[in-house]
């Protein structure tokens, strides 16, 4: 007796939120993140004076001209902290996508090839991953003073190793699938295999991984303006007004904390829409 075969089991799609909208981020974080991404990339366009030209005494109290006073160089505060967002929040996004590219790139291909070649991709991987982050951004934004793409770079090398493991982790369970498994029996390429099965179903923890990341690139991009590694010259920028004004903040205070509380509010924002997002892809994943 002739049994009929078995037809090949559905390929797994990706979790949708329900109509309650349980697995959506919460409104009040995603508005304070966007709050605070709009000041850092449009606020240059609403600053009342230059940010890089002396206009008064430094460190005037705030008055009807300054409305959060002058720093150490008597520039005015609220214009250095509208147009010292840009660079740092643009330098943190550019480095999280090189890093998440990379790591992708890395772990699908450690994954797919044979497990002696992947092992050697990783342990290659792994020597960048043993280097302290700070000491990465260090030595190639001292390097090239002033170089937007050389802290770029730097971020990108500080946290794409991690993404690589993870994502290599990640991409093995989807191979040993058995819907994979039987989509290589029928005669389906790898390459047809990579994209119809491996990446629409890491798509979710890339992307959670990818804002995991930039967390810690906003936190060495800051870090780097704090040590003076930033953009060239007088060019205002978060990190590094926090620096220039901290010896003198008993003299006035909001150079000093405007800087500081909006990189603690902008870091906190993303940590938590990304904390939610992982939440939201591991419910997905169960």
């Amino acid at each position: 007796m002739t049994t009929a075969p078995t037809p090949p089991h559905p390929r797994p799609r990706a979790a949708r939120p329900g109509p309650g909208g349980r697995h959506r981020p919460p409104l009040l974080t995603a508005s304070m993140t966007l709050l605070v991404l709009l000041l850092a990339l449009l606020g240059p366009l609403a600053a009342p004076h230059s940010p890089t030209a002396p206009l008064a005494a430094p460190f005037q109290q705030p008055d009807g001209q300054f409305l959060l006073g002058t720093d150490v160089l008597g520039r005015d505060v609220l214009s250095r902290l509208l147009g010292g967002g840009r660079a740092l929040v643009l330098t943190a996004l550019a480095g999280t996508a090189a890093a998440g590219t990379v790591g992708l790139a890395a772990g699908v291909l450690a994954a797919m090839v044979s497990r002696r070649l992947g092992d050697l991709l990783v342990r290659c991987v792994d020597a960048l991953a043993v280097l302290p982050a700070l000491l990465v951004v260090l030595v190639l934004a001292a390097g090239f003073p002033g170089s937007d793409a050389a802290l770029i770079a730097a971020v990108a090398l500080a946290t794409a190793p991690f993404s690589t493991r993870v994502l290599r982790a990640v991409a093995d369970t989807v191979l040993s699938s058995g819907y994979v498994e039987a989509a290589l029996a029928r005669g389906d390429t790898r390459r047809a295999v990579l994209r119809h099965d491996v990446l629409p179903n890491i798509a979710g923890p890339a992307l959670m991984d990818t804002a995991l990341r930039l967390v810690a690139s906003l936190h060495l991009t800051a870090t780097a303006g704090f040590l003076g590694l930033g953009p060239a010259g007088a060019a205002p920028d978060w990190g590094r007004m926090v620096s220039e004004n901290a010896p003198g903040a008993t003299l006035a205070v909001t150079p000093f904390l405007a800087p500081a509380l909006l990189l603690v509010l902008l870091s906190v924002c993303v940590g938590l829409l990304a904390g939610r997002l992982a939440d939201t892809v591991g419910r997905g994943a169960a």
